[in-house]
């Protein structure tokens, strides 16, 4: 099997546009926990296949569903309206640690899929958030998609490390 490794860096937000005048930014969280970013000291964002760091200054939210960042040199509107629809990550080193059992969206995406029999389903291609659980996106070779809910019924065993999944498929998942 093919071993993916982890990701060094990991998503947690979208830039969506300048916020006042004074180089502030909206950012849609893409994480779980809206109060990571406050304790956020920088993040990364990738620009012409570089990674570039952005030193934070200051953190507002809204009505906890947005965060307004403030980075150091960007002092104007039309200075922080470049970062527009810029994902923003953080180092691994810097991620909320997951309690056991729980994978960040990123690690998943990319796993092979098995059946306990050893049956080759495909490979994840993205997560769907639905509320009450997860549901994996898989890709067969023949580029059909197959919806796994996560949900410990289904899903037997997962390894990000080792780039795969098992996965018990009840009756008429597939």
């Amino acid at each position: 099997m093919e071993v993916i490794g982890l990701k060094q860096y990991i998503t947690v937000g979208r830039i969506l546009s300048p916020w006042g005048v004074k180089g502030q930014v909206k950012v849609e969280p893409l994480t779980d926990d809206i109060k990571r970013f406050k304790n956020l000291k920088e993040v990364f964002y990738e620009e012409e296949n570089n990674l570039k760091k952005l030193n934070i200054e200051e953190v507002i939210f809204i009505r906890n569903a947005f965060v307004i960042i403030k980075f150091q040199g960007i002092d104007d509107r039309n200075e922080a309206e470049k970062y527009r629809n810029v994902y923003i990550m953080v180092d691994r080193k810097d991620a909320v640690k997951l309690p056991k059992g729980r994978y960040f969206i990123c690690d998943i995406i990319g796993l092979k899929v098995y059946t306990l029999e050893r049956e080759y389903l495909g490979e994840i291609t993205n997560v769907i958030q639905t509320g009450a659980n997860d549901v994996y996106v898989v890709k067969s070779n023949e580029d059909k998609e197959i919806l796994i809910p996560a949900i410990k019924e289904v899903v037997k065993n997962i390894d990000v490390e080792k780039g795969y999944m098992f996965i018990y498929p009840m009756e008429g998942l597939i």
